[in-house]
């Protein structure tokens, strides 16, 4: 309906100009007119029908428009509104004083030419200002209700974004993650870490240069596999040195969760109340729990310190040490867990052979 009445309009806006049109002829042109009306009506047709590609095109152009609000948050939109009002108010404030000035009447096209660029120029600074820090904008206001109600009203979601660090785009096991799904959420990689990542690269050390590598490979997988879940960030906070300080501070600032593998910025995030996870505590977790009567198969790798002893390795890297299994170094056998050793370290299984026979074994 919105879109006839649209189409509608402008037609009736152009047959009224064409009716309208015949009193601009030169006069020269209007006495050679022998029936005006019937010029009217001819030139009115004409213009219906570029009326009628108008209101198309303006139709076309408010769709979009509609679907592009539909699709912005409403947040975003508060906040460039907020925006928009306090950058024309400035542009204003600035260019009443040129008004002022004695400037002659040949030149007076300067006054509206200068507002016209000062408030469309301040009005874009104001909705750049909003779009960079408008969500500290609106914690400032209050914290709490504005995000109830959005998640509330389901423009929201519940879920918090998740924003990487270095360190856990360069291990890998992010990738895993988000393919098995148990990572939910928006995944925000800030431009400051893209901008670490790209000096690690570009590193003459060969062991950071492969590093700096590997993680842009695995962020540009990423972004691949999951293009509507990845953003790029592109807010940075000069004033602060450290990309770590800039972690905390974003994190803090969109209410979000960190994830990093780094062993002290959790602590100093933890200190700060910024929620934290670590995928190192994460693959600790889920390793398998080994009671004792459980058994397994284990190769076993070298001798222990005791003489009878043999040293085998879990997948995860948990030691298992064997009593009476000096014998089989080199070969697979079956192990019985009799017990197990939470150390500083990490874990620590202690088994013996399940019996005298083994296979695979090599000399």
């Amino acid at each position: 309906m919105v879109d006839v009445i649209i189409i509608i309009i402008c037609v009736i806006a152009a047959v009224s100009i064409g009716f309208d049109v015949i009193q601009l002829l030169p006069s020269d042109i209007l006495e050679q007119v022998s029936n005006f009306g019937a010029l009217r009506f001819t030139i009115a047709g004409f213009a219906a029908i570029i009326g009628v590609g108008i209101g198309v095109a303006v139709q076309t152009t408010y769709r979009r428009l509609e679907i592009q609000i539909r699709q912005t948050p409403i947040e975003i939109m508060l906040t460039r509104a907020v925006g928009l009002v306090i950058g024309l108010l400035v542009a204003n404030l600035m260019l009443a004083p040129i008004f002022l000035l004695p400037i002659p009447k040949e030149l007076g096209y300067i006054k509206p030419m200068l507002a016209i660029l000062g408030c469309v120029m301040f009005s874009f600074l104001g909705i750049s200002l909003a779009d960079t820090h408008g969500r500290t904008f609106l914690r400032l206001i209050n914290p709490n209700s504005i995000e109830t109600m959005l998640v509330a009203e389901g423009t929201l979601q519940p879920t918090k974004t998740k924003i990487i660090d270095t360190s856990s785009i360069i291990d890998g096991r992010i990738e895993e993650l988000l393919k098995t799904g148990f990572l939910e959420g928006q995944i925000l990689i800030p431009k400051f870490v893209l901008q670490e990542l790209q000096q690690l690269a570009d590193a003459s050390n060969d062991q950071k240069r492969m590093r700096g590598r590997r993680g842009l490979d695995i962020l540009n997988r990423m972004q691949e596999d999951f293009p509507e879940r990845i953003i790029i960030h592109q807010a940075d906070y000069e004033e602060i040195d450290t990309v770590d300080a800039k972690l905390i501070r974003l994190t803090q600032e969109i209410n979000g969760i960190l994830i990093t593998n780094d062993y002290n910025l959790s602590k100093v995030a933890n200190l700060q109340k910024v929620l934290i996870l670590n995928i190192n505590d994460l693959a600790h977790a889920i390793r398998p729990i080994y009671l004792p009567g459980d058994s397994l198969e284990l190769k076993i790798l070298k001798e222990g310190k005791e003489p009878s002893q043999g040293i085998g390795y879990l997948q995860d890297g948990t030691m298992v040490v064997v009593e009476a299994g000096n014998n089989y170094v080199g070969g697979e056998i079956q192990v019985v867990v009799t017990s197990a050793l939470q150390t500083a370290a990490g874990r620590m299984i202690f088994a013996k052979p399940k019996s005298e026979t083994y296979s695979n074994l090599v000399k």
